[in-house]
């Protein structure tokens, strides 16, 4: 089926408005008012872009130490995050949490963890919520293959097919847990996707760096959920450009080569979905142009106000550290 035109021109939009915001980090990190660690997630927008076009506003999404593009694709506050990112009081974790802390319940993002595979048992738990209150919603856990060797991951999994949850599993398989490779942390030839199928879930894989396969992807296990069937596993191939943590490239560190991640970059899903719009004529110049501004413009407001803003006061070091729910 045939994706909308404006559904499409939204995945391009979002796609371009984290890759900007995350190159932005990069080029500004440098000046030390960001202090705390980084993962930048340039090169995987495409999952994020299309997991945040297709879930409600109602539905969870839980995420990883690499949660930026989550976090603004379901509707983060841009401000929120990059306060947080300044330590400042505005910040959506009110400036103690950092970059791999985010949060907005407004939104339905739910929190992000530095712990690998940390958050995978609460976006379960919340999909159990789900299933007692009757709300027909959905629990979506973005993690990355490094996640799929801690033993909370199959728990979840296993839990979340027993009760029959309303949980989308998104991995995004970038193939390195910091610098090592799948091959030295899995057995050779193992698919992840048909490993977790064994468990007796609903599983599929993809190229996380196709939007519009991706798209579709997280369509169908959505819709498949939605209909009570139950929990989807979604497997998705795509690459981070940047270091594991940092605003630099790392390809001289030999863990990966130069060659690897230019094959990677010529898959970058921005100009593959920009360049078919164009040549469909869905899209033209004159509105990219006015889309590149506006996002532009919104990164510029956003990071004013991340400097501007003040940080928290010496009272405020014991306080928002629970939930009070």
């Amino acid at each position: 089926m045939e994706i909308p035109i404006n559904i499409q021109k939204e995945l391009l939009y979002q796609m371009k408005r984290i890759r900007g915001v995350e190159e932005t980090i990069a080029s500004r990190y440098t000046e030390g008012k960001m202090r705390c660690p980084t993962h930048l997630c340039t090169g995987q927008e495409a999952v994020a872009a299309a997991a945040g076009v297709i879930l409600s506003k109602d539905d969870y999404a839980v995420s990883t130490h690499r949660a930026h593009g989550h976090y603004l694709a379901k509707g983060g506050s841009l401000k929120g995050m990059l306060a947080e990112i300044y330590g400042k009081e505005a910040g959506c974790s009110k400036g103690k949490g950092g970059s791999m802390h985010l949060i907005d319940r407004s939104a339905g993002f739910m929190g992000s963890t530095a712990i690998v595979g940390g958050t995978l048992p609460i976006g379960v738990g919340l999909g159990l919520a789900i299933q007692l209150n009757q709300t027909h919603q959905i629990s979506c856990i973005f993690f990355g293959d490094g996640a799929t060797e801690e033993g909370v991951f199959y728990e979840a999994v296993n839990f979340a097919v027993l009760k029959n949850l309303p949980v989308l599993f998104l991995c995004e398989n970038n193939f390195y847990s910091v610098y090592s490779p799948l091959a030295v942390r899995q057995p050779k030839d193992r698919h992840i996707y048909k490993m977790v199928q064994a468990i007796g879930i609903p599983c599929g894989q993809g190229d996380g760096n196709n939007p519009v396969e991706t798209y579709h992807m997280i369509s169908e296990a959505t819709q498949s959920i939605r209909q009570g069937n139950g929990p989807q596993f979604l497997e998705l191939f795509t690459y981070r450009w940047r270091e594991h943590c940092g605003p630099n490239f790392d390809n001289d560190l030999g863990y990966r080569t130069e060659k690897e991640y230019l094959d990677w970059k010529k898959r970058d899903p921005i100009p593959y979905l920009e360049n078919y719009l164009i040549g469909q004529q869905m899209i033209n110049s004159e509105e990219i142009e006015q889309m590149e501004n506006e996002i532009k413009t919104e990164i510029e407001e956003a990071f004013l106000f991340a400097e501007n803003t003040p940080f928290p006061g010496p009272d405020e070091a014991f306080t928002a550290l629970y939930s009070e729910e």
